[in-house]
This record gives C-alpha cells, sequence and structure tokens, in this order.
C-alpha cells in the first residue's frame, strides 16, 4: 500500500472505529507512550540553569526519537500494515467528535456536567462559566482540534510519511504538556511551543479554509482572513474563525487562565454572543462536513491512482 492508500483506509477505520478503549485499557495508547518520554525529559532536565537551551535540546530529542522509530516502522516488510495501525490510532476525528458531543450531553444533564465535561479538552477555568461560555469553550475546541488532530497529522503523513505524523504528534503532546507560559515551563518549554507553532502553521491555514469550502462561503473566507490574526495563537485563530463564521457566532474573547483574566479580543464580533448547547451540535457538523470534504478529495486521488 501507498502512502495516500493508507490514509485513506485509516481515516475510514477512524472514522468507524475510532480509539476503542477496552484495547487500551490493557496495552499503552502510543500518545501515553510519548508522555511518558516527554515526562522523563522534563523530570531530569527541568532544573537548573540553561533551562531555554535544555528545552530546546529535548524537543529535537524526541523528535529525532519520533522520527527514527517511524522510519523503522516504514521499513518493515509487512505491506504497511503496522503503519496502517498506528496512522489509524494517530488521526483522531472519531475521538474529538466523542469529546465535544460529551459537552453537548453534560449540559443536557446538568451545567455543572457540562463544565466537567468541557474541562476534560480546554485549559481555560470552567468552574465558573454559564452556559453561552462552556458552550463557547467548545466549538472552539472542536475547531482547533479539528486541525490539531486530523488535518496537520494528514498533512504531515502527506509530506513526510509516518515519521513525519510521528514528528507532529510527539511534537503536539509536548506542547500540551510543558508548552505553558507558566513559571515552571516558561522556557523549558519554549522550544516545544515554538516547533508546535511552526508544525501547525500551514495545517491551520488550510483547515480553516477546508471550513469555507465546505460551505461555498466566500463571506467565510472573508471573515476567517480578517479575524483569524485578533486570536492570542499564531494558528488557533484560523479554524476558530473560519467556525465562527459559519455559525454567526463570536468566539475567543476574554477567558480565564491561572485566575488572570485575558484581554482577548473576540473573533467575529458582530456574530451572535449568547450561545448555547445546540451550537455544539452544529459544529460538530461543520467538522463532519469538512471531513467529508477531506475523504473525497483523498478518495478521487486514490481512485485515480488506480485506474490510470
Amino acid at each position: 500500500m501507498n502512502t495516500l492508500q493508507i490514509l485513506l483506509i485509516a481515516l475510514l477505520l477512524d472514522f468507524i472505529i475510532g480509539d476503542p478503549d477496552k484495547i487500551w485499557k490493557k496495552i499503552p495508547h502510543p500518545a501515553v507512550l510519548m508522555g511518558k518520554l516527554i515526562y522523563w525529559f522534563d523530570h531530569n532536565y527541568n532544573f537548573g540553569s540553561a533551562l531555554k537551551l535544555k528545552g530546546i535540546l529535548t524537543i529535537t530529542c524526541i523528535s529525532l526519537i519520533a522520527f527514527l522509530v517511524g522510519q523503522l516502522v516504514h521499513s518493515l516488510p509487512d505491506y504497511g500494515v503496522i503503519e496502517l495501525l498506528i496512522t489509524t490510532i494517530l488521526l483522531a476525528h472519531n475521538s474529538l467528535i466523542k469529546h465535544v458531543k460529551d459537552v453537548y450531553t453534560g449540559l443536557g444533564k446538568s451545567l455543572r456536567e457540562g463544565r466537567n465535561a468541557v474541562a476534560c479538552i480546554v485549559g481555560r477555568q470552567t468552574k465558573d462559566l454559564d452556559e453561552s461560555n462552556v458552550s463557547r469553550a467548545a466549538v472552539e475546541s472542536a475547531a482547533e482540534n479539528f486541525s490539531d488532530a486530523v488535518v496537520a497529522p494528514i498533512f504531515w503523513y502527506l509530506a513526510l510519511g509516518l515519521p513525519g505524523l510521528l514528528v507532529y504528534k510527539m511534537t503536539n503532546t509536548a506542547d500540551s504538556m510543558i508548552g505553558y507560559k507558566s513559571e515552571k515551563y516558561l522556557l523549558f518549554g519554549y522550544g516545544a511551543a515554538k516547533f508546535d507553532d511552526f508544525l501547525n502553521w500551514v495545517p491551520a491555514r488550510i483547515c480553516g479554509t477546508l471550513m469555507c469550502v465546505a460551505y461555498f462561503s466566500k463571506a467565510d473566507f472573508s471573515v476567517m482572513h480578517n479575524d483569524a490574526k485578533l486570536h492570542a495563537s499564531p494558528n488557533a485563530g484560523w479554524p476558530e474563525a473560519a467556525m465562527a463564521s459559519i455559525l454567526n457566532v463570536a468566539l475567543a474573547g476574554p477567558r480565564i487562565y491561572h485566575n488572570k483574566m485575558t484581554d482577548d479580543k473576540f473573533i467575529n464580533s458582530s456574530g451572535r454572543h449568547d450561545m448555547n448547547k445546540t451550537d455544539i451540535i452544529y459544529a460538530i457538523k461543520v467538522l463532519n462536513r469538512s471531513w467529508f470534504i477531506l475523504l473525497i478529495m483523498i478518495s478521487s486521488i486514490v481512485f485515480y491512482q488506480l485506474v490510470f
């Protein structure tokens, strides 16, 4: 199987099967193994002097390990079966939809359940959020993570094969663990955060464009192009601005991190500010529609290869 064929099958398997919890109760998930490796570097090197240099060397080492593992697996004479399994596991559309839908289900039970569910997928403080802000957080997470969990892995798999995919997932995991602007990680996590920004630069813009294309909307593209830069992140603003325009809601804006209120601006500020759990379902529809466009594009190329 070639790269595109593996990717197409992996996309379908992820969509249908997702991440079976029963398996990961018996064996560690690849992301868990990545996390343990990152923790080892954090535990052994995140102290003393030259923390920024140590952090840069850490992201360099773990990326090199990921690349070499990818090369090793790719070279196995197994007709790409193990590569297919790893690729399927590291594509997380099904898992993303499930976690976002959990917020909708939680809000259907109580505000507290909704807060608990959204706390699993966002970094901001959620204990005092009302339904509107819980829904906003879920929709923002849906948009940003569609880029991180689906579009970016696909991009780097197509660009550099399994080594590229593993380097991306390792870096993204490192950013989620040590890429914070806190006292502990401001210097040590600098390298991971910047490398993650670099790896997501192109995919984030592709992701936002893909959403606009899925809805055949020039107006959505215009809002995305104009408002993406309002986001605190150099990348997250692109899919979030596209999502905001498609749903006609205002996303981002002030939120609380580490007991401090940010002064972030709203994206698509003319959109509806008062959100509710129904917006979460609409956001899921945007993700599924965009995913389907991706599937059609990749299927068309594979079909062309097989026929011609």
